[in-house]
């Protein structure tokens, strides 16, 4: 097994090394298209629950029946995505028990379904009326899906600058866009302004609601503890804004808490090469993230989901990588493409090449120093169909 990795695994970078071959990337995305970003099942509900759908946005039924009706919705489509053994890949990098937990399985193909549903479950039974956010796209797509499906008004701010293929989607589920000068952080300090002005749910990362967020993706470490009966030795994942991250660590903790799992994992977060806060506080050792220059974050077809001046919540995620003793690294586009085939290759399963940022990471840390034979967890997202 020792040394297996090094002369089959796609090659990662040592020592800080950059991957910037553009001829070789063009190449693997003219040949390998996984780019096609997230999509939407069709339905994006099963028709059987119709019924509840209908009963859920009807303002004239009492707010308890809307509620269960709502309930019913979000634990039949929401979470339990598959989580399947990687024994190709374990061969290929010679490393056991490696398992991926595919959460694009949910109704718009992100993991941001669950934080969506949570919220407009919370929206609704506080009484809103209506919900917020900013996005660049997934996000965007979860809370309008959510939001009709509790009969709530939905509105998008996104950066005029941006154009997301998921516009159209968003619009069809009834949400109404409002396209904004600036950036994403400035889209979503206009959002969280006009929650408070218009009186509507905020459900921006960050923000009043970020204790719900981390709830809606603490599940994800529930669904590991059901499919394995403890806790891994560590759960790697992509990181932008951290809150995936931190929630999946702060579900771990209460397993761990309450007598269920015998440990908590090491938490790995992988992101773009030098384009996110997080893992250039872990890298340098900072105390907290810091900002990183605006104009030297420069977005690619490959990192887009993951690049990020200013991560909201990467203080939480930070502290999650600390205290359970795990890492953080860079991974680059050319590594993240080669990852992405090498796993619809030997796993038949398709994903954004930026969701293996995480994976990549784990990769780096086994080369370094040979990982210990236990069980390891990749969280994917994003798919195309």
């Amino acid at each position: 097994m020792p040394g297996q990795d090094e002369n089959n695994a796609p090659k990662v970078k040592k020592n800080g090394e950059k991957s910037r071959d553009t001829d070789i990337i063009q190449k693997d995305i003219e040949s390998f298209s996984l780019l096609d970003g997230a999509s939407s099942y069709y339905p994006a509900i099963q028709v059987e629950l119709d019924y509840q759908r209908s009963v859920a946005a009807d303002p004239t039924k009492t707010l308890d029946v809307r509620l269960e009706a709502f309930e019913d919705i979000k634990d039949s489509e929401i979470g339990d995505t598959n989580m399947a053994r990687a024994r190709n890949i374990e061969h290929e990098i010679g490393l056991r028990q490696i398992y991926l937990k595919f959460d694009g399985g949910n109704p718009t193909g992100t993991q941001k379904d669950r934080i969506a549903f949570t919220q407009a479950q919370d929206a609704l039974r506080r009484g809103y009326e209506a919900m917020t956010v900013a996005t660049c796209g997934n996000y965007g797509a979860a809370i309008a899906l959510a939001a009709s499906v509790a009969g709530l008004k939905c509105v998008i701010y996104i950066p005029e600058t941006f154009h997301t293929k998921r516009i159209k989607e968003m619009e069809e589920m009834g949400a109404i866009i409002r396209r904004v000068p600036g950036n994403y952080e400035d889209s979503v300090k206009i959002s969280v302004e006009m929650a408070q002005k218009e009186d509507m749910y905020d459900a921006n990362p960050g923000g009043i609601n970020t204790p719900i967020q981390l709830r809606g993706y603490a599940q994800i470490a529930f669904e590991i503890y059901d499919e394995l009966r403890d806790a891994p030795y560590a759960v790697a994942v992509p990181v932008s804004n951290g809150t995936t991250l931190a929630g999946i660590y702060r579900g771990f903790v209460s397993l761990y808490r309450r007598g269920k799992t015998s440990r908590i994992p090491r938490i790995v977060a992988g992101s773009s090469y030098g384009k996110n806060p997080i893992v250039h506080a872990f890298l340098k050792n900072l105390p907290r993230c810091q900002d990183l220059e605006p104009e030297a974050v420069k977005e690619t077809e490959i990192n887009e989901p993951l690049i990020n001046w200013h991560s909201i919540d990467g203080d939480l995620a930070l502290d999650a990588i600390r205290s359970s003793k795990g890492w953080a690294d860079d991974a680059t586009d050319k590594e993240m493409l080669q990852y992405a085939k090498l796993i619809r290759e030997k796993e038949g399963m398709n994903v954004l090449p930026a969701s293996t940022a995480g994976l990549i990471a784990l990769m780096e840390k086994h080369r370094e120093s040979h990982l210990p034979g236990d069980r390891y967890v990749v969280i994917l997202t994003g798919r195309k169909t």
